[in-house]
């Protein structure tokens, strides 16, 4: 402990310096001790994945090109997350662990949509990762990214989350809605590998960053991979009913929720109306906020695409909405075919 003299009241006083060093030194220490704990439960269940494909050159002359990308193990069984752009197109893949073990899988199914696939190795003891909920995250709070950069295996990347709600276009050129914005640094080969909260929960899919911006990456919600992948699991592929819109969660004016006694605090708004399609035909617009649909409270875009799948094709769907953010009013809007 320093000591100094006081000019003023001519005491001699201790220093505070060490106490804060103190302080910083164990706030640090239990940021470490979270990072590594994190790593340690979830990275025995992040895979490198390899893939050969095959491509034409500019004279039509037809090659073998490798690839590569990271998945996590979400099941103990061998299913494997990652993104679509990692395995499309591939005739071969092959996944390795963190120990070395390297297992031939198979893809079973992708979705360009969300740019989300499965793929499946046969074995058995394989470490799996617990999945958390993606519609808990907060702005600020700790992110851990883990995957297979450049080719370097098992690296581990922090940051925090940066924003919630955004849109991001993927290889196939379609709008993701509700994708995870995070500063935790991710290169070519992060694809396909998971975003961590603190508590060892897969929160996200790593699937893009923003070249030559810095600190600009994007996940897929893990909330948004359960569904999709129940259907790629299920049907090998995601059919969807198409409404014809683009949107975002934004949350509800406190008088309108208790005026209209609604049962959720947030709500989609319309970004934008595809020309002549269902939602158009119905009146919907832009600005529009779904309140819900046949009567089932829609509080994000999450709610909106569990309503879309291939059974609500050509049948009517019940759909409130808010104009004007005053006015509560209900549209019958018939979901076509998605055109993809």
């Amino acid at each position: 402990m320093l000591r100094f003299l006081d000019y003023q009241s001519g005491e001699v006083k201790d220093s505070s310096l060490p106490a804060t060093i103190e302080r910083e030194s164990l706030v640090l220490d239990a940021y470490s001790r979270t990072v590594v704990s994190v790593v340690e439960n979830v990275g025995q269940a992040v895979v490198h994945i390899r893939i050969k494909r095959k491509m034409r050159d500019h004279r039509d002359n037809e090659r073998e090109t490798e690839g590569s990308g990271s998945g996590v193990l979400f099941a103990p069984d061998g299913y494997i997350a990652t993104n679509n752009h990692v395995v499309e197109d591939a005739t071969f893949i092959e996944t390795s662990l963190p120990s070395g073990t390297s297992f031939p899988a198979e893809l079973i199914g992708r979705d360009a949509a969300t740019d989300l696939a499965v793929i499946r190795v046969l074995g058995t003891g394989l470490p799996f990762a617990p999945l958390g909920d993606s519609d808990k995250l907060k702005v600020g709070q700790l992110a851990i990214a883990i995957g297979n950069p450049l080719g370097f295996q098992s690296t581990v990347t922090v940051g925090v989350i940066s924003a919630l709600g955004r849109s991001l276009t993927s290889t196939s050129g379609r709008l993701i809605e509700n994708v995870i914005q995070t500063d935790a640094a991710l290169n070519p080969g992060n694809s396909g590998g998971p975003l961590v909260d603190c508590h060892s929960h897969v929160v996200g899919i790593n699937t893009a960053v923003i070249q030559f911006a810095q600190g600009i990456c994007f996940a897929i919600p893990i909330n948004t991979m359960r569904w999709v992948v129940s259907m790629l699991i299920r049907e090998g592929k995601v059919t969807r009913g198409f409404l014809g819109i683009s949107g975002q969660t934004v949350p509800l004016p406190v008088r309108v929720v208790r005026h209209y006694n609604l049962k959720a605090e947030t709500g989609v708004q319309v970004l934008s109306v595809a020309p002549n399609g269902p939602a158009y035909q119905s009146g919907l617009r832009e600005g529009d906020i779904i309140i819900s649909i046949n009567e089932e409270p829609i509080a994000s875009i999450n709610d909106i695409h569990r309503h879309l799948t291939k059974e609500v094709i050509g049948k009517r769907l019940e759909v409130n909405i808010l104009k004007d953010w005053t006015t509560l009013t209900m549209v019958n809007i018939v979901p076509a075919v998605n055109p993809e």
